[in-house]
């Protein structure tokens, strides 16, 4: 009788042993594949619409920017930019916040806040004019929030000033 409890105890223990090692084993990839999603981070396509050159996600989000002088982002140059986004009527619940992280040092700054949506414009379903400014040089993570969710992201690079 001892022989078998002793035998039962000692499965168990060996059962609990292999799960946490398996749990273990899920969680690494997952770590590997934020750190290399960091490091894919490159500057936004360009796309027209109509007579305007924009950057971000085509039929999703973008703001006019023609990688000209007058539309470049420098160190602390607050700039017009006129951001335009597709989508569907519930989506768009909410007002326009933009969060903007660095890539080098991870810093991150809310650029834009409290903007109301101001109806269709250029083919978008909705638009915002804005002014914005980026404090350093290098490449930023612009993230769209509409109301509290997470609309879409556009990377831009601060030139040197």
């Amino acid at each position: 009788m001892k022989l078998s409890m002793f035998l039962v105890v000692l499965v168990f223990f060996f059962t609990m042993a292999a799960c946490d090692d398996h749990s273990i084993d899920k969680s690494e990839p997952e770590q590997e594949k934020v750190v290399s999603a960091a490091d894919d981070w490159e500057e936004s396509p360009m796309f027209k619409v109509d007579n305007y050159q924009m950057i971000g996600e085509e039929g999703r989000l973008g703001f006019i920017y023609d990688n000209t002088e007058v539309t470049k982002f420098y160190p602390d140059k607050t700039k017009k930019y006129m951001w335009h986004f597709w989508g569907n009527g519930e989506e768009f619940k909410g007002e326009l916040k933009v969060i903007a992280v660095h890539k080098g040092s991870g810093e991150q700054i809310t650029i834009l806040e409290g903007r109301p949506l101001a109806g269709p414009n250029n083919g978008a379903d909705q638009h915002v004019p804005s002014n914005m400014s980026l404090p350093k040089e290098g490449l930023w993570k612009l993230e769209a929030y509409i109301g509290e969710k997470l609309f879409g992201t556009i990377f831009v690079k601060v030139y040197e000033g």
